[in-house]
């Protein structure tokens, strides 16, 4: 039996930052990942936007931790993760998107968001050749990025291991033992554990993991996919975001690289309910119909390659962060509704910290993604 002061189950955009931050904070920390290797469920699915703009000021306080971690990342490791801050545009081509954007900025900016609304001749000048007609300005944060997904979680990675941390690979969790209100053992296909906390991070497996530990949550896979382009010169500053929906698909996004290509994705209507990763043939002609009519230059380019992944949706669109009930050494943290890339790196720091120092400023966040909240509405930009 193999003991730890923390236990995460899953090995991806969330379980690796915090398996670092937890072992450089001299705890003993095991990973317990199903997968051959890390950040092979939802992480390398990801298209790599950072951003703090959110409508939710636990996310926006979460996500600038990890803005602050990405900008610094090259300098504080010595690791390229191709960071750039090219900022998040969302346009509003119409007087609803315009209101519900400029509402926004109020609880945006007392969260200490740095954002504010730009002119159609402004969103123009970032994004040279967007189609104008209709279009009305958007809120601009400068501030917000884009980084490689597999580069960041393979840094983390490695930085995770030099820190001290065991990773468990290729173990599936088949049980826990409960005792006197906490989590004593964690059971695998190969080992048992024993760790003081235990941490759900399995993201689309979350649902399955808490259950094993006596707690429901409200976590359910749908599936997204993403695609990227060959590189070309740079062209465009910021990650496009239209909110804009039709009969077909959601809101789509898109921005360029670092290294030159374009990355792009959409939400599907009715949204694809399930695990299924196989790739669909209406996935690049819907995407790129979207595209070309917010952004006529692209016609030109090549894809290179898509794919496809899951979000691990909640009914609110916010993730569940804390302990549950059943047991009050198991923490939560999944639910991150397709943003565990962007999420991970900030909540690994802030959740360490709780572990390690049971640290108290962060207890809003608690309150705010507990498992236990009504699920009332929608977060806007989710």
């Amino acid at each position: 039996m193999k003991k730890f002061d923390v236990l995460i189950i899953g090995a991806g955009s969330i379980g690796v930052p915090l398996a670092y931050y937890c072992a450089a904070r001299s705890l003993k920390v095991g990973v317990l990942e199903r997968e051959a290797s890390w950040g092979r469920g939802q992480n390398r699915a990801a298209i790599g936007g950072i951003r703090a703009t959110h409508s939710d000021p636990a996310k926006i306080k979460i996500c600038q931790e990890s803005l602050r971690i990405a900008a610094a990342f090259r300098e504080e490791h010595g690791i390229d993760i191709e960071w750039r801050q090219g900022g998040y545009l969302f346009v509003a081509y119409d007087e609803e998107r315009e209101r519900s954007f400029r509402d926004l900025l109020a609880v945006q900016k007392a969260a200490g968001l740095d954002i504010d609304w730009i002119d159609a001749d402004r969103v123009a000048e970032l994004s040279p050749g967007i189609a104008r007609e209709g279009l009305r300005g958007g809120t601009f944060s400068p501030g917000d990025g884009f980084a490689s997904p597999l580069t960041t979680n393979t840094a983390f990675h490695r930085l995770a291991l030099e820190a001290g941390a065991e990773f468990l690979f290729g173990e599936t969790v088949t049980g826990m033992e409960l005792a006197g209100g906490k989590v004593r053992r964690v059971r695998t296909d190969k080992e048992v554990y024993e760790a003081a906390v235990f941490v759900n991070a399995a993201g689309a497996h979350a649902a399955e993991i808490a259950s094993m530990a006596g707690a429901e949550i409200p976590v359910h896979p749908d599936s997204h996919e993403g695609g990227v382009t060959e590189p070309v010169a740079p062209f465009m500053q910021p990650m496009l975001v239209d909110i804009r929906s039709d009969e077909e698909s959601g809101n789509y996004y898109f921005y360029q690289a670092s290294t030159g290509q374009v990355v792009f994705c959409i939400t599907p209507k009715p949204q694809a309910w399930g695990a299924e990763t196989v790739n669909t043939s209406g996935f690049l002609p819907l995407c790129v119909r979207r595209m070309l009519e917010l952004y006529p230059r692209l016609r030109s380019l090549k894809v290179r390659r898509t794919w496809r992944g899951l979000y691990p949706m909640t009914p609110d669109g916010l993730p569940l962060v804390g302990y549950t009930r059943e047991a009050d050494n198991f923490l939560l943290a999944a639910g991150m509704c397709g943003q565990g890339f962007m999420i991970g790196p900030g909540l690994g720091r802030i959740l360490a910290q709780v572990i390690a120092e049971g640290a108290k400023e962060y207890d809003f966040i608690f309150e705010e993604l507990t498992p236990y909240r009504k699920f009332e509405g929608m977060e806007l930009l989710k």
